[in-house]
């Protein structure tokens, strides 16, 4: 079972991490990424997309330009 809990402020997060220390319940903490979820979506989908093979490859590194057009 998982219970994903929300609080509001650092007074309610310890106090949840209180209650879950004293029932001997085991929990994770996951910290709030720095990234913008915007962002972090859209290097997913290129990922996803290169993963496909949709994605331009370069042949030749010195001469980029010829290389992709």
């Amino acid at each position: 079972m998982t219970i994903i809990a929300h609080p509001k402020n650092k007074k309610q997060e310890a106090a949840v991490e209180a209650v879950l220390k004293a029932l001997n319940v085991s929990f994770q903490k996951e910290e709030e990424s720095p990234y913008n979820p915007e962002f972090v979506a859209k290097v997913k989908e290129r990922s996803a997309n290169a993963e496909n093979g949709n994605a331009t490859r370069i042949k030749d590194p010195k001469n980029i330009w010829e290389s992709i057009l």
